[in-house]
């Protein structure tokens, strides 16, 4: 009847927030209503719900000014115990548990950290607990912050090798114009070839919250291509999760279509770990021409030409080719420091395998 087993949503704060800021119940129960009824189904389900910087400012007047940074921590933490507090209400009216997960990017550039999320959400849906996970923002600061919680479920989704990530905004998916005018539409499907959606994308924040649609396309087609199906859809819309769902749906939306090429997790991990590279790794054309080639390829040091920045073993590191032109990222298998000194040396263990690398 359903045509995935293991989903990600990721619910906007346009989504759960009306105009004046304050939480929308209603709309908030109709999306527990539908994950509860696929939840019961069999189908395994994380959310990743904003809401709570919109909900704690809805909660506070504060008359003193304050920066940025300290009103999202402020209402962040207000409105995060809110939330929850509204899912688990909501949730324990169909007799299901939910849990809190909050992250920050800082968990993700570590392996270890990286593992030990996955690990606590995989014994949360073992047993039968819905996670919902946030960025806790009462910790970030900005250098630390993701993007908004597109990238975070752009994440949560390779993390957690889901069949599909389902984006809920409140338009109706990717539109060839402006949506606002009658003569656009939106563009049903979306794969790797397809050309540059730049010039139709609006580059405008939501109201709520700090994403827009230009960074819901790059999330989706970084996703997609980890052979991830990825949906945007209109989380306003009635029984709209029920609906993209069906083998058989018609309901109008953005689907990015998955890459049939399968990806490691570890390099799924990788992919989403560039923020946090040490260093950069520069190779000739002959090692650019080796790993752009149909058979897997590592990097070795007898092609690399310059090494920039200090990074221990197993540190995230950018690659580069002579044209300073970026080819992918990966997981070094030597100090800064060794690998400088090893430079053109052949015959001895390369700096990336292959098995750690993610190419662009």
């Amino acid at each position: 009847m359903y045509r995935y087993k293991r989903i990600a949503v990721k619910i906007g704060s346009n989504v759960l927030a009306r105009k004046d800021g304050t939480l929308d119940v209603t709309r908030m129960s109709a999306l527990v209503d539908q994950v509860a009824e696929l939840h019961k189904k069999g189908i395994e389900i994380v959310l990743i719900s904003s809401g709570a910087v919109a909900s704690g400012r809805s909660e506070l007047n504060v008359s003193k000014k304050l920066d940025a940074l300290s009103a999202r921590q402020l209402y962040s933490a207000v409105g995060q115990a809110k939330l929850i507090n509204r899912y688990y209400e909501l949730f324990r009216e169909h007799r299901l548990v939910c849990g809190q997960v909050l992250t920050t990017k800082e968990n993700f550039g570590s392996r270890t950290h990286y593992l030990n999320q996955k690990h606590c959400m995989e014994v949360m849906l073992d047993n039968k607990v819905i996670p919902i996970v946030n960025e806790n923002d009462t910790i970030s600061v900005t250098e630390l912050m993701f993007t908004d919680n597109d990238e975070l479920s752009g994440l949560i989704a390779a993390m957690m090798g889901m069949d599909a990530l389902i984006i809920l905004s409140n338009i109706n998916g990717i539109y060839n114009g402006d949506p606002s005018n009658p003569a656009s539409s939106v563009i049903a499907e979306i794969n790797g070839s397809q050309e540059d959606l730049s010039d139709f994308i609006q580059t405008e924040k939501s109201s709520f919250g700090r994403g827009g649609m230009l960074t819901k396309c790059t999330i989706a087609r970084k996703v997609a291509e980890e052979g991830i199906s990825v949906i945007i859809a209109n989380g306003k819309k009635d029984n709209i999760l029920c609906d993209l769902l069906k083998k058989e749906s018609n309901t109008i939306c953005t689907h990015f279509i998955p890459s049939a090429k399968p990806v490691s997790s570890v390099k799924k991990w990788i992919a989403h770990s560039e923020g946090f590279a040490k260093g950069e790794i520069h190779i000739n054309e002959g090692a650019e021409k080796a790993l752009l080639s149909p058979k897997a390829t590592s990097v070795l040091l007898v092609g690399v030409t310059r090494i920039q920045g200090e990074f221990e073993k197993d540190d995230i590191v950018k690659l580069f080719n002579e044209e300073g032109k970026q080819l992918g990222v990966g997981c070094a298998a030597y100090d800064s420091r060794e690998a400088v000194k090893l430079i053109g040396v052949k015959d001895i263990k390369p700096l990336i395998h292959y098995d750690y690398l993610y190419l662009d």
